[in-house]
């Protein structure tokens, strides 16, 4: 027999769905007029700048990002045509391949993060107290780490 969904979770549910889009369509407009990128480029770039050498593996990207691997490719081939990153042989693994940021992916991401950051900090943070914060940056970890459990 289902479990449903009390009428506290159900509002928590369709709260936490609602607002997860609206802040990816606002964020991604935002870096889109603003910068010529997109959210997941963003997210891409983003990447590469903090890892060492600004390279990573293509199976390392999967990881971070969270996303299926012909999301990751797809992206990456979009924004290897426009020049942002470039794809090159993994050394360690024959079959793998290496993306590193492009001098035009890092001035990009360089020139996009302090008002993407503002913009998350507009959006979100400026609403939230310093306890609200710590609550949610635990009930996030939570679930995630539930959801790890499941793999």
């Amino acid at each position: 027999m289902t479990s449903w969904l009390s009428e506290d979770e159900l509002a928590a549910w369709h709260g936490l769905l609602t607002m997860s889009a609206a802040l990816q369509v606002r964020l991604n407009r935002e870096l889109q007029s603003q910068h010529g990128i997109s959210l997941a480029d963003y997210e891409v770039l983003g990447r590469l700048h903090d890892a060492t050498d600004a390279r990573l593996r293509t199976v390392d990207l999967v990881a971070t990002l969270t996303w299926e691997q012909s999301r990751v490719s797809h992206q990456l081939t979009r924004m290897q045509r426009r020049g942002l990153v470039v794809r090159e042989d993994c050394e360690s693994d024959r079959r793998g391949s290496v993306y590193a940021l492009t001098d035009l992916g890092r001035t990009t991401i360089e020139r996009a993060a302090p008002e993407h950051v503002a913009a998350v900090r507009r959006l979100v943070f400026d609403h939230l107290t310093a306890t609200q914060v710590r609550q949610l940056g635990a009930l996030t970890s939570r679930v995630l780490a539930a959801l790890d459990d499941r793999e």
